[in-house]
C-alpha cells in the first residue's frame, strides 16, 4: 500500500494560516511528532508520495524524501489518500478492505482507499483528477473522520498528545548527562533525556501530572523547570525556563521565560523574559527580550481569532494566545493580544501597549500602524542572515515560495498599509 497525503489549495486550509502558509498542514506538531509522522506511523506505509500547493512544491522537495506532486505515484500500487487534516487517531480500519471513499458535506475528500484493481477504470494524470473519477466511480463510505480544523485545535489539544504520543513510544530512562544537583518529581518511568543531552545542575523536571521527554543534543540551563507533559526538540536549549505543561518545542530552539501549553514549530528564539501561552509559534521566528501574548481574556469569555483580519471566528476556548508565522521578528517590550494573528515575514516594533489583533504577513508595524517598510528584499536578508547562524540555507526556491505567499497575503496587507497612512495623516494634521 502507498500513502498518498494531500493538502491542497482550499479555503479550509487557510484556516491554518499563518502557519500553513510555508508548509503542508501535516509538517505542524502536535504532541511530540508532526501530523504527518502520526499519519504514517498509524497506517504503518513504507512507501509514501504527497501532493501540496504548486507554489510550495519545489520549496518541499528540498525538506523531504517523498516524492512531491508527482502523479506516476497514483499508479502501480494499493493507494490509502487521506487529507492532510485528517487525525490519525481516526484512521482505524481505513487501510485495509475494497475500495471506498469519506467525503465531508461539501464533497471534499478526507480519505480513499483505492485498490490497485480499481485504478484502471480510474484518472490517474493528477490527483485532482484521482480524486474526482473516485468520487463518481467509489462506493461512499457512511460516517465521518475527525479531522482538525484550525491551528488552535493543535494547541488545546497538545497536553493530551503529549502524553499519548510519550505512552505509544515506550521510552524513559537517562541515555544523557544529568549534573548534580537536580530534581525528578512523579515517577522516572515518565522521563526520558536523550544521548547527548546535557542537564545541568539547579534543574527540576517535574513528571507528576505528565511525561517529559527531552530529545537528543538538548541543553538544559540551571534554574530551570519543566513540567509535564513536555517535549523538548534535538539541540534545543532552555535558559532557566519556567517551562510549564503542555509545551512541545520542536528543533535548535532557544527558548527563556515563561512558556505554556504552547507549540513552537522549530528553530525560533524566545531567549528572554516574556511569557507565551497557548500560542503556535513558526520556524526563525525571534521575539525579543519582554515579549509577551495574552491567553486569557479579563471577562473569562471565548477568545476569538480574525484569520482575514474582518471575521472573527469563534475559538471556543478561553485560552488562545497567539498565532505567529514563520521568519517574523518582534523588538524588546512587544505585547500581543489575546487570540492575535500575526503574519509571517512581519517586523514588529513595540507601541506599550496591547498590539492589534491581526497583523498581516510581511508587514513592518512601525510607530503603531502597518507600513509597507523597507519591503520585502529586506525581510529577505534577515532571513538569509538567521538561517546562516544555523547553517541553514535561504534556498532560491524558499525565495520563490515567499515571493508567491507575499502575493497571496497582498490584499489583507495592503488594505492594512492604507489604514495605517490614514490614521498617520490624521495624526500629523
Amino acid at each position: 500500500m502507498r500513502l498518498i497525503l494531500v493538502d491542497l489549495p482550499s479555503e479550509k486550509r487557510r484556516n491554518f494560516d499563518p502557519l500553513a502558509l510555508s508548509r503542508p498542514i501535516w509538517e505542524l506538531r502536535c504532541g511530540m511528532t508532526t501530523l504527518g509522522e502520526k499519519l504514517v506511523a498509524k497506517t504503518g506505509a513504507t512507501e509514501v508520495a504527497c501532493f501540496v500547493p504548486p507554489y510550495m512544491a519545489d520549496a518541499y522537495r528540498e525538506q523531504t524524501a517523498w516524492p512531491v506532486n508527482d502523479a506516476s505515484q497514483l499508479a502501480g500500487d494499493n493507494l490509502l489518500v487521506v487529507n492532510a487534516r485528517v487525525k490519525a487517531s481516526g484512521l482505524d480500519g481505513e487501510t485495509t478492505g475494497p475500495s471506498r471513499m469519506v467525503c465531508e458535506a461539501d464533497g471534499e475528500c478526507l480519505c480513499a482507499r483505492i485498490a490497485k484493481a480499481d485504478l484502471g477504470r480510474l484518472k490517474t494524470d493528477s490527483i485532482e483528477s484521482l480524486l474526482e473519477s473516485a468520487k463518481a466511480a467509489l462506493p461512499a463510505a457512511g460516517g465521518e473522520l475527525p479531522t482538525w480544523n484550525y491551528t488552535w485545535d493543535l494547541i488545546l489539544s497538545n497536553p493530551e498528545q503529549l502524553a499519548a504520543d510519550f505512552k505509544a513510544l515506550g521510552r524513559s530512562g537517562i541515555e544523557g548527562k544529568v549534573e548534580e544537583p537536580n530534581a525528578v518529581r512523579g515517577s522516572r518511568g515518565d522521563v526520558f533525556i536523550g544521548r547527548g543531552t546535557v542537564v545541568h545542575p539547579m534543574v527540576v523536571i517535574d513528571a507528576e501530572h505528565g511525561p517529559v521527554y527531552i530529545d537528543e543534543g538538548a541543553e538544559i540551563h540551571p534554574f530551570t523547570r519543566i513540567e509535564g507533559p513536555c517535549y523538548i526538540g534535538k539541540k534545543s536549549i532552555l535558559l532557566g525556563t519556567k517551562c510549564r505543561e503542555g509545551m512541545t518545542i520542536g528543533p535548535v530552539c532557544r527558548v527563556g521565560g515563561e512558556v505554556e501549553e504552547s507549540i513552537i514549530q522549530g528553530y525560533s528564539s524566545k531567549y528572554h523574559d516574556g511569557f507565551l501561552g497557548h500560542a503556535y509559534v513558526g520556524e526563525w521566528v525571534n521575539l525579543g527580550a519582554l515579549t509577551t501574548n495574552s491567553d486569557l481574556k479579563n471577562d473569562y469569555s471565548s477568545v476569538t481569532v480574525a484569520l482575514d483580519g474582518k471575521n472573527p471566528i469563534d475559538t471556543g476556548s478561553i485560552k488562545v494566545g497567539s498565532l505567529i508565522g514563520d521568519h517574523t521578528k518582534t523588538s524588546i517590550g512587544t505585547l500581543f493580544n489575546t487570540g492575535a494573528y500575526v503574519g509571517a515575514m512581519a517586523l514588529i516594533a513595540a507601541t506599550g501597549k496591547p498590539l492589534p489583533k491581526f497583523i498581516p504577513s510581511f508587514a513592518w508595524f512601525l510607530e503603531g500602524v502597518v507600513t509597507k517598510g523597507f519591503g520585502k528584499k529586506s525581510l529577505y536578508e534577515t532571513a538569509r542572515t538567521a538561517m546562516g547562524r544555523r547553517k541553514r540555507e535561504f534556498t532560491a526556491a524558499q525565495e520563490a515560495m515567499w515571493n508567491e505567499i507575499f502575493n497571496l497575503t497582498a490584499p489583507a496587507r495592503n488594505e492594512a498599509v492604507k489604514k495605517g497612512r490614514r490614521a498617520l495623516a490624521s495624526q500629523r494634521s
